[in-house]
């Protein structure tokens, strides 16, 4: 009769083997033959029974440990930049562990949320996972108001996309009240009948509340906005940076120019006539004196990646101690800063330049309206006396940038923008927009020409540089950006190397047009969405061949890189970029890229929420604007006075069938003939307006000044509309127009 082991020895042979703990792998290990291994099935049985073990398939296994090949759940980096799971199941005591996910070069990105299969080994009792694959996105996270039931609730979501609601379990409430904004993650795989299950995990508050509309876009983005105690200590704890060896640049009149709302100050600039042109100086903030490689500041602004801006608040990348303060350039006070020293000619042509770790002293902080009162003719008691020595050099040396653009043929895009004017309760008290003077533009082309120095150092020095890559568009856009240009009565040249000239072209026909904003909005659609990467692939939109964004380090991650390689290229100190930066750059750029598309995603959906409130008193009234998207479900209509889009439905454009061309961008009635295409003047009126959502619904009355002819007379009542009809028609003239242009 062979010894049984006991139930200890039991469970510690299944923790240490994991792979092969069948109930023969057991007994061959224990070596129990014959009738012994009854009793062997018998005493796992027990132990199965007592929850000390589970079984799986054929294996079994203790369940407090893990399987050696699981699925997890990201539940995303920590403070430190490292990246977590936790099991998708979890049967044993207290929480589940968390694992370390590491990745190989070349595997993908992983977000919060993500499902993954990985393959684990524990060792002092820590799990590490190695990726398998990505399984899948999820579990799917909700914003939205909820409504208790008697059997739990449901949740309404805020996303005017959404497309059902979210059945919230008894016990899975979290204790949120009727009504109540509320945060959940979906706790159960979707289902074709019924809805799909979700479990709250944040309650935000009453929705109505002041100032709730950002808070919104926080959440349903993912965006941090809380930095970790040891974070905020250690960028109080920061010190103000002497001298030194730096480079003393305090005799200078570096000015800093911003909107009169600035919450931070980073760059500054000046210009020296000389006999040749001028001598420029763009000073910027060293945040890498107080942000070093490994810090908590640092592995947490990687993970922000840059600022949020909403209309009444900023979510910083870097705590209030340093961007509103040490970090800033403040009037009056020594800043450390990285300043680049170019020398230009009187055309605008960029001769040579140098990098420079200085420390400067801001003699005056303009805001953009002050410096063009003055250029004008009407300046105050603060810029009366920097007006001839300061001011006219800055004035006088943009119009040399400004040639130069004019022979480099950048992009003309000009798009007003729109300031949201909030109270002091966060209601919205006006919309307007932005007046937009020559000072704006002298501190873009200042900033532009430093970003291009930064790029040439770099590459000459031969550090690594993460550029700012803007790649030109595809054909398929630019046939639809033709398509639309057409239908506003303008040509896009085709069959030709696409150059940023040919865009001008366009553009400088259409900007004495009504179609002015609507060519300028659809050439900027028609644009890949720039990114950030360690490799160069030129920036179309400004026609450069290198181009790295070094202005804004305070509210850029990818500016602190690139001044850390300059620091390490001149050797300026060890505060420079590390190993683990260079290492880094390809997953630092994915990452950073991401943080940009969350950022502006957000604040453009608090934007749409804002004029949603704003509008939701006017329902009723009439509005012009101009057909801004065409879609198989309605068309889109962008007002004049406030730049807010709405969908008029498909449905309520009358009893007719409306065909919808993709390619064309266009709705014919299949009754009518009548054709609705992007340009077209629109009056509409406004039907709802969803401030929690941000979604306006209008109802279309004339077009181009008339009335939409009613569809469907003479036909029988349910006798569908004649479809064939209408394909027919919009084919030949879709190859009516291919010949003609043949």
């Amino acid at each position: 009769m062979s010894k049984l082991p006991s139930p200890e020895d039991l469970l510690s042979w299944i923790r240490e083997n994991p792979r092969e703990a069948s109930k023969r792998d057991v007994a061959r290990a224990f070596n129990i033959k014959g009738a012994d291994r009854i009793e062997l099935k018998r005493m796992l049985r027990a132990l199965e029974a007592d929850g000390k073990i589970t079984k799986e398939r054929k294996h079994l296994r203790d369940p407090n440990t893990l399987p050696p090949v699981s699925v997890l759940r990201v539940t995303g980096p920590d403070a430190d930049g490292d990246l977590f799971a936790e099991p998708a199941q979890w049967e044993g005591e207290g929480n589940p562990p968390r694992i370390h996910v590491t990745l190989r070069p070349g595997e993908p990105a992983l977000a919060e949320g993500d499902r993954i299969l990985a393959r684990l080994s524990l060792e002092e009792e820590i799990y590490t996972g190695r990726l398998i694959r990505r399984i899948g996105t999820g579990p799917s996270k909700i914003v939205g108001i909820f409504r208790a039931g008697t059997e739990g609730g449901r949740i309404l979501p805020i996303d005017k996309k959404a497309d059902r609601e979210w059945h919230v379990p008894p016990g899975e409430t979290h204790g949120a009240r009727d009504g109540e904004l509320v945060e959940a993650e979906q706790s159960g795989p979707k289902t074709r009948m019924g809805l799909p299950r979700a479990r709250i995990v944040t309650r935000l508050g009453d929705p109505g509340a002041p100032k709730a509309v950002s808070l919104i876009a926080i959440h349903e983005h993912n965006i941090p906005d809380a930095f970790e105690p040891d974070t905020i200590a250690e960028a109080e704890a920061a010190k103000p940076v002497p001298l030194g060896k730096r480079t003393d640049l305090r005799h200078l009149p570096l000015i800093t120019i911003d909107p009169a709302d600035a919450r931070d100050h980073d760059d500054a600039i000046c210009a020296l006539p000389t006999k040749t042109g001028f001598t420029l100086w763009v000073a910027i903030a060293d945040v890498a004196a107080y942000v070093t490689p490994g810090s908590k500041l640092d592995r947490e602004a990687r993970i922000r990646g840059n600022s949020t801006y909403f209309p009444d608040r900023v979510v910083p990348m870097l705590p209030e101690a340093l961007s509103a303060d040490l970090c800033s350039l403040h009037e009056g006070q020594d800043r450390p800063c990285l300043a680049v020293e170019m020398h230009i000619t009187h055309d605008g042509t960029k001769t040579n330049h140098s990098f420079h770790r200085g420390l400067m002293r801001c003699p005056a902080a303009l805001s953009y309206e002050e410096a063009q009162a003055a250029i004008d003719g009407a300046p105050n008691a603060r810029t009366e006396p920097l007006l001839e020595d300061v001011l006219k050099p800055l004035f006088a040396a943009y119009h040399a940038l400004h040639d130069a653009r004019e022979r480099r043929q950048p992009l003309h895009l000009d798009l007003p923008e729109r300031k949201i004017v909030l109270a002091e309760d966060g209601t919205v008290t006006s919309v307007a927009f932005r007046d937009r003077f020559d000072a704006h533009k002298l501190v873009e082309e200042f900033m532009i020409l430093a970003n291009v120095a930064a790029a040439e150092t770099l590459e000459q020095k031969q550090h690594p540089v993460m550029y700012r890559v803007h790649e030109e568009p595809s054909p398929e856009k630019l046939d639809t950006l033709r398509e639309v240009a057409q239908a506003s009565g303008l040509t896009l040249a085709k069959g030709q190397v696409l150059k940023t000239r040919h865009l001008n072209a366009l553009l400088d026909a259409a900007a004495s047009e009504d179609t002015a904003e609507l060519i300028n909005l659809s050439v900027l659609r028609s644009m890949t969405q720039a990114y950030y990467a360690p490799e160069n692939f030129g920036h179309f939109g400004l026609h450069l061949q290198r181009y790295a964004h070094f202005t804004s380090p305070i509210r850029r991650y990818a500016d602190l890189l690139v001044h850390r390689a300059l620091i390490t290229a001149h050797g300026w100190g060890k505060d420079g970029l590390s190993e683990h930066d260079a290492e880094n750059m390809r997953a630092t750029a994915e990452l950073i890229s991401q943080s940009e598309r969350r950022s502006m995603l957000a604040e453009r959906d608090t934007n749409d929420r804002y004029l949603a409130a704003y509008l939701a008193d006017r329902t009723g009234s009439e509005f012009e604007g101009r057909i801004s998207g065409i879609a198989r479900f309605g068309l889109f209509v962008k007002l004049d006075d406030t730049g807010a889009d709405g969908l008029v439905p498909l449905s309520t454009l009358g009893s007719e069938y409306f065909h919808y061309d993709r390619e064309t961008q266009t709705l014919m009635g299949s009754e009518t003939g009548r054709t609705i295409g992007i340009g077209m003047r629109a009056t509409i009126r406004l039907q709802e307006a969803e401030a929690i959502t941000g979604g306006l619904v209008f109802e279309l009355l004339t077009l181009e000044g008339k009335a939409l002819p009613s569809g469907g007379r003479g036909t029988k009542r349910g006798k569908p509309a004649k479809r064939k009809l209408a394909r027919s028609r919009a084919k030949s003239r879709k190859i009516s127009r291919k010949a003609s242009r043949s």
